[in-house]
């Protein structure tokens, strides 16, 4: 039960064609999973899925209605490409969006690529989990995911009502 849990627990979820199939390893996940172990963070669960919108939205619906996992994070399917669906993913089942940690994201990663102004990823909650879309690319999900790291503890604890512990200054 969430509420006996002292740390954030999360998942990661990759979404790529060539991943699914074993044809791209995934960096980006690993990038994902090293960052939020250094956090302080446990992973609970990971999978790489091919950009098809059942998949995706029965995979973080499956994570979030099960009330084990209080962050998701996905990798992949934020750009322009006609493959690129995982903010209409998101869309279509988060209760609210969180559009300051997107637009923070896209903010600080401008400094570095103009790229990021393609992105299109999306922050939101869905029931007391919190989910976040990060770029496809390891370089992306680094800049980004280190935005909002630093916030993702209080994020939880708002949202769930209840006390992780200390707070990073």
């Amino acid at each position: 039960m969430k509420g006996d849990r002292a740390i954030v627990a999360y998942a990661v979820l990759t979404s790529s064609d060539k991943g699914s199939l074993g044809k791209r390893t995934d960096t980006s996940g690993d990038a994902v999973v090293e960052m939020m172990q250094d956090a302080g963070h446990t992973l609970v669960a990971r999978i790489i899925l091919p950009d098809e919108f059942n998949e995706l939205y029965e995979q973080i619906t499956a994570w979030s209605d099960a009330g084990e996992t209080d962050v998701i994070l996905t990798t992949g399917g934020t750009g322009l490409s006609r493959r690129d669906i995982m903010p209409e993913v998101m869309k279509s089942l988060i209760d609210f969006d969180i559009p300051g940690m997107a637009e923070a994201m896209r903010s600080e990663s401008l400094n570095l690529t103009k790229m990021s102004m393609i992105s299109r990823a999306v922050v939101g909650v869905r029931g007391s989990t919190l989910i976040i879309n990060l770029p496809g690319s390891t370089a992306g999900v680094k800049d980004n995911l280190a935005v909002v790291v630093p916030v993702i503890t209080h994020a939880v604890e708002v949202l769930q009502g209840r006390q992780l512990g200390p707070h990073p200054a």
